[in-house]
């Protein structure tokens, strides 16, 4: 676990945390859902739109210039935090777009009616919709009991030949870690396109995709301290030049004519019209933040809070945690017998605890499960032992409440 003097510097680092949430002070855990954000962030996007707020890539003033060059910049930074090139780097508004803006891509130029792809029962639902949207054969590896991907399953689909196996790297349901590079090997095997959708692992431990060779991955910048709307798309280098463009308009083209028009050069090609600037600004300044941590403390303070969470509810009678025991990131997701999961947060909101309750756009993974609604609690790097505790004592005080 992070060291306490560093603890406390990184939870001061973020206002919100200065605020009494119903009286109490304010315990978060639902940084799965969207992580809270330091002020190196919210200072960034003041800066530019204090001091060069303009259009990217379009004006020769000396603003516009400012503008362009902060933004490629914070391009290759996002680019080098996941071991890409800056030109595999697409900007989107949400994950959610960037993987929808793989599965049209690829429809497009690589899909027919007869081809396959192939998911798992432990996507989110942006990994599922998407694919399920196109006109083509689907069909998903089954996960087992505890939540991990079954290897059976696994050898069967794969050969079945599929043309694209998109699956994600971590649960946001019950914090499972799939072996991604494993994962990528096996699609490349059978001669699949592979789609990572790594929204819940780069915000919590290294990624390399060189090292996972993937050929897409997604993921979110609000879920790593950076501000919402924006997505990222990693899109493999030399697949680029073989996909159509997903949106027409502005900035994605090299000439237009009233008969036809040609695309500009990736990135470009897949950015169609003015950006999100500011939001790829602060989600530059969330990754200078994280390296300052350390990516791989982050991942090391993680599973610390992994363990003093099961060591914690494990006592608590009547909690059932779904996931691994093992391989697992900081979300703990549970459920109380006798205690229905909204009512349960509405309990802990009321002491100052934030967690989340549903189905976690992940209905799949409940179904497979056996329940329809869930509590989760999700961790990050300004979360520490006592919120650990927190939890355990709001959850005994919701159990006493229903008489449980």
């Amino acid at each position: 676990m992070l060291q306490l003097e560093i603890m406390k510097k990184i939870k001061n680092d973020f206002p919100i945390f200065q605020q009494t949430m119903n009286g109490h002070p304010l315990i978060y855990l639902d940084s799965a859902a969207t992580s809270q954000k330091p002020r190196a962030v919210m200072h960034a996007i003041q800066e530019f739109y204090g001091k060069h707020n303009s259009n990217v890539h379009r004006s020769v003033h000396k603003l516009g210039e400012e503008a362009s060059e902060m933004f490629e910049s914070a391009r290759k930074n996002i680019a080098n935090f996941i071991g890409a090139n800056h030109r595999e780097i697409i900007f989107t508004k949400n994950a959610t777009e960037s993987l929808n803006l793989a599965a049209n891509c690829i429809s497009k130029s690589r899909l027919t009616k007869n081809d396959l792809v192939t998911f798992t029962e432990l996507e989110h639902h942006s990994n599922i919709v998407p694919w399920l949207m196109l006109d083509t054969k689907k069909s998903a590896v089954k996960i087992n009991n505890e939540g991990v991907l079954d290897e059976e399953s696994l050898n069967e689909e794969m050969e079945k030949n599929p043309k694209v196996f998109a699956f994600t790297h971590v649960s946001n349901a019950i914090g499972t870690i799939n072996n991604a590079e494993y994962l990528c090997k096996r699609a490349k095997e059978a001669g699949a396109l592979s789609v990572v959708d790594a929204t819940q692992s780069v915000p919590h431990m290294p990624i390399d995709v060189k090292k996972l060779d993937c050929d897409f991955m997604a993921f979110s910048g609000h879920k790593m301290l950076g501000p919402t709307g924006i997505g990222i798309l990693y899109i493999r280098e030399e697949l680029m030049e073989t996909l159509p463009p997903f949106l027409g308009g502005g900035d994605m083209i090299k000439e237009v004519y009233l008969d036809h028009f040609t695309t500009a050069k990736p990135p470009a090609k897949f950015e169609a019209g003015t950006p999100p600037i500011a939001e790829v600004i602060g989600l530059s300044a969330a990754v200078d933040y994280l390296n300052a941590i350390g990516m791989s403390n982050v991942a090391d303070h993680e599973r610390s809070i992994v363990k003093k969470s099961f060591e914690a509810l494990d006592q608590i009678d009547k909690l059932r945690i779904f996931g691994p025991r093992k391989n697992r990131i900081a979300v703990m997701t549970f459920e109380v017998e006798g205690v229905p999961s909204h009512d349960m947060a509405s309990i802990l909101d009321s002491q100052g605890i934030a967690i989340r309750a549903g189905h976690q756009c992940a209905m799949p993974v409940h179904q497979k499960l056996g329940i329809e609604s869930s509590n989760r609690a999700s961790f990050y790097i300004y979360n520490d032992e006592e919120d650990v505790e927190a939890l355990a004592q709001g959850i005994k005080h919701a159990k006493k409440v229903f008489g449980v």
